[in-house]
Formats: C-alpha cells, sequence, structure tokens
C-alpha cells in the first residue's frame, strides 16, 4: 500500500507542475540607449573617471561624518521609513500565506487506554492489563493544482512582496537624499543669517559715520535717511533667516525620527564636506535597476501570474481528503494486534461558465496591460529625472564661477564707492547701489553653492544609490 501511494503522490507533484500563465519577457525599454547630449551636459563629460552610484554606498558618498551621523539616525528611526518595511513584511506574510496553499494540511491525533481484566473475565483465566492505543493521520481537503491556479497565484504574491521590498529600498534611498538636502538647505540658511548679520553690523557701523558726518555738516540729510533704510533692511533679513533656520532643524529631525543634537549640525556651507563626483555612466540601461522599475516590473511579473490563475479558473478543482487509521492492542506483554486503512475521498469542482469567470480572465488581461503600461512610464519618468538632473550638474559649476567673479567684482565696486564718498568725491548713492549689489550677489552666491551640492545629491539618488 506505501508504494501505490508513493506512485500517487510522485505523479501529483508532476502533474502539479502545469502553469497556464503566459511566459514572461522583459518588455524593451522606450528611452534611448545614451544619456542626452549637448551644451547642458558638457560639464559631466570632466566626470568619466568617477565611480556610478550604484558602486558608491552612502557612506564612502557622503563623506561628512555629521551627516553620516544624522542619516543613520533618519535610517534607524523615521517612521516612513518604517511603514515601508512593515509593508514589506506584510506582503511577505501573505506570500507565505499563499505558498501554503500549495501543500496539504495534515491533522493527527492520538488516545489511548489502559484497563485491568479480572480472572473472572480473562480468556486466560488470570488477572491482566489490557492497553489500547490508537493515531489517526489525515489529510482536510487537500486541493491538488492540476492546472497551476494555486501556483499562479503564489508567484503573484511573491512578486508583490518583491514590488514591496524595492519599495522599500526606494522609500530608503528617498530619505537619504532628503536628509542630506535639508542638512544643506540648514547649512545655507545658517550661513545667509551670518552674512546677514554681517551686513547688519556694516550698515550700523556706516550709519553712525555718515551720522557723524551730518553733524559736522559733511553730509546731507538725504545720506543719513538712506544709510537709516539700509540698516532697517539689513534687520528686516536676520528674523526671515532665524525662521528658515528653525524650520529646516525641524524638518531634519523629523526625517531623523528624534532631535539631532547641536554638534551634529553644520555652521554653514563651507563646513560641510562636497560629496564625491559620480559618473551616469555610458547607457542609459543603469536605469532598470532602479528601486521603483524593479519593483514595477515585479507588478508586472505578477500580472502575468495572474492570467495564468484566471486562465485555471476555466478548468476543474480537484480536492483530496485521505485519512490513515492505526491501532494497536497489547494484552500482557504477550498478545499484540494491529491494524492500518487509508481512505480516500476526492472531490471534484467544476467551472461554471458566467460572465464571471469570463470577467474575470478579461480584468486579468487589463491589469497586465496597465502593469505594462506604468513600467514602461516608470523607465520614462526615471529617464527625465536623471536628464535633468544631468542638465543641473552640467551647468551648476559654470554658474558658481561666475558668480563668484561677479561677487569679487561687486565687493571691489563698494570698498571703491565707499573710499571715493569719504573723501567727497561721490554721494552715498553710489556706495548704497553697490552695497546693494555686493549683498545680493553673496546670496546668490550661497544659493547657487546649495544648488550644486543639492545636484550632487539629486544625481546620486536618481542613478539608484544610497541603499548601502
Amino acid at each position: 500500500m506505501n508504494g501505490r501511494l508513493s506512485v500517487l503522490l510522485v505523479g501529483i507533484v508532476l502533474f502539479i507542475g502545469c502553469s497556464l500563465a503566459p511566459k514572461y519577457e522583459r518588455p524593451p525599454a522606450p528611452i534611448p540607449t545614451e544619456w542626452p547630449k549637448g551644451a547642458a551636459y558638457k560639464d559631466m563629460q570632466d566626470t568619466s573617471g568617477a565611480a556610478g552610484a550604484p558602486e558608491l554606498s552612502r557612506k564612502e558618498f557622503f563623506v561628512g561624518q555629521q551627516l553620516q551621523a544624522i542619516i543613520e539616525m533618519a535610517l534607524n528611526n523615521n517612521l516612513d521609513l518604517r511603514l515601508a518595511a512593515l509593508n514589506m513584511e506584510r506582503a511577505r506574510a501573505l506570500y507565505g500565506i499563499q505558498r501554503a496553499e500549495l501543500f496539504p494540511t495534515v491533522n493527527a491525533g492520538a488516545s489511548g487506554s489502559k484497563q485491568r481484566v479480572a480472572a473472572d473475565f480473562s480468556p486466560t483465566g488470570i488477572p491482566m492489563t489490557v492497553k489500547q492505543y490508537n493515531v489517526n493521520l489525515g489529510i482536510s481537503s487537500w486541493e491538488i493544482d492540476f492546472f497551476g491556479h494555486i501556483r499562479s497565484l503564489k508567484d503573484q504574491a511573491l512578486e508583490v512582496y518583491l514590488a514591496t521590498e524595492q519599495a522599500r529600498h526606494g522609500a530608503q534611498i528617498a530619505l537619504v537624499a532628503e536628509v542630506a538636502r535639508v542638512y544643506m538647505s540648514l547649512a545655507a540658511d545658517r550661513g545667509s543669517l551670518k552674512l546677514a548679520r554681517s551686513t547688519l553690523e556694516i550698515q550700523q557701523s556706516t550709519y553712525g559715520l555718515i551720522q557723524k558726518r551730518y553733524e559736522f555738516g559733511l553730509a546731507t540729510k538725504l545720506d543719513l535717511y538712506i544709510a537709516q533704510a539700509q540698516v532697517d533692511a539689513a534687520r528686516r533679513d536676520i528674523p526671515r533667516f532665524i525662521q528658515l533656520v528653525a524650520q529646516d532643524q525641524n524638518a531634519l529631525n523629523l526625517l531623523a525620527g528624534s532631535l539631532v543634537p547641536e554638534k551634529l549640525l553644520p555652521a554653514d556651507l563651507s563646513s560641510v564636506t562636497p560629496p564625491k563626483e559620480i559618473s551616469p555612466g555610458l547607457s542609459s540601461e543603469a536605469l532598470l535597476n532602479r528601486p521603483d522599475i524593479m519593483a514595477a516590473e515585479h507588478l508586472l511579473k505578477g500580472a502575468y501570474a495572474f492570467i495564468g490563475a484566471a486562465r485555471a479558473a476555466f478548468f476543474p478543482r480537484i480536492s483530496l481528503t485521505t485519512s490513515v487509521g492505526t491501532a494497536s492492542m497489547e494484552l500482557s506483554g504477550l498478545f499484540q494486534s494491529g491494524s492500518r486503512t487509508w481512505n480516500f475521498a476526492p472531490l471534484v469542482s467544476l467551472p461554471i461558465f458566467d460572465a464571471r469567470t469570463w470577467s474575470a480572465l478579461r480584468v486579468s488581461k487589463a491589469d497586465q496591460k496597465i502593469a505594462l503600461t506604468q513600467y514602461e512610464k516608470a523607465i520614462q519618468t526615471a529617464f527625465r529625472e536623471v536628464a535633468d538632473a544631468l542638465a543641473v550638474h552640467g551647468t551648476i559649476n559654470q554658474q558658481v564661477s561666475a558668480q563668484q567673479s561677479l561677487v569679487n567684482a561687486v565687493e571691489e565696486t563698494y570698498r571703491l564707492s565707499n573710499k571715493r564718498y569719504i573723501k567727497g568725491i561721490d554721494s552715498y548713492l553710489g556706495v548704497l547701489v553697490a552695497q546693494q549689489s555686493m549683498y545680493t550677489a553673496q546670496q546668490g552666491l550661497i544659493t547657487l553653492r546649495l544648488a550644486r551640492y543639492a545636484s550632487q545629491v539629486r544625481l546620486y539618488a536618481v542613478l539608484g544609490g544610497g541603499i548601502e
């Protein structure tokens, strides 16, 4: 009997391998194979020898120790990332439930009894002890997956789990990039606050000088009011940057999931260690390894598997119920008896070809087309994001260089204008214009330096770096 059961089980397992899901082949990427070229990407040619984003860990890319420490805090405490991880765990558990449907449910039970038999009732005429044991083993309603219905659902659940795992990776990359961006914004705003305060000190000093000149009749009342207006303008900017710094710290604390110690915060942009230069590589095929694109592809594979489940609904579903019973008896250790029985109860459920069955198949095919479109859209969106990041990164150094030259020029203009005013050669209007231009140019330089650092982080993120 054991041999027959083994043959039956082997035959079932071999037949179960059948699947009605269409064969998956990766669709061609609907984007150019090479990155854009032109004047906007000129500076990117200088990074051809740099490492690619996936080749650099976040600790290799973000060199600064302070930023690394804040990123670690965020990875450990951020609630959005924790939710992404919990969603992944939930998807994995659902996959485990669906996979368990492939295996039979085994029920087992055992019982025993012990009875003393007096000599008058014993067949041997002497007292004895009767021991009886019963063991029952059964398989309750095991569906034999002849047409791959359960296997297709299991494959779909697996792809959903893998997509959720990639979504968690994507959330981690986004979190790391956002922490770096806010950290650098805080550094820039602290630098702007420092500049506003130093400008206020200069304006107050200038106002004091003009006030004395006015008292001696060497300056006009108009000059005095113009200087007073400059002092008030500088005083107005300080609270604005204090507000921005506070909001940056609040955002950083939220991302980190706890209060970031002051010792980890940057003083200004000059205290921030720039990220490493990276190369986008030669081919846009690198985008296929981005977590969001890999997640979209897993969902596409899951849609293929669901078609197999919908097709299997047109075929019979066979469930098998079997049980094994054994019993043994021992009489005073002298006599033993035993028995074993096998019971098979196959249950065949015939499909009902109604509108719901056909609709389910049409829905599965529509879902597959939707997943394909979403996959292609994810690739195109990723290509656009990288192209935009390359355009910024390819031109930002030129902008910073030009702005630095402008700052140098207006600083010298301000120095000469102020000198000429003190000697009585020019009016204070020239000093006013030069000072305003210098302050605006210095703030613009801080903004462009921030944009340069942010473009490096953005490029690193959109190329799929930042996981480990």
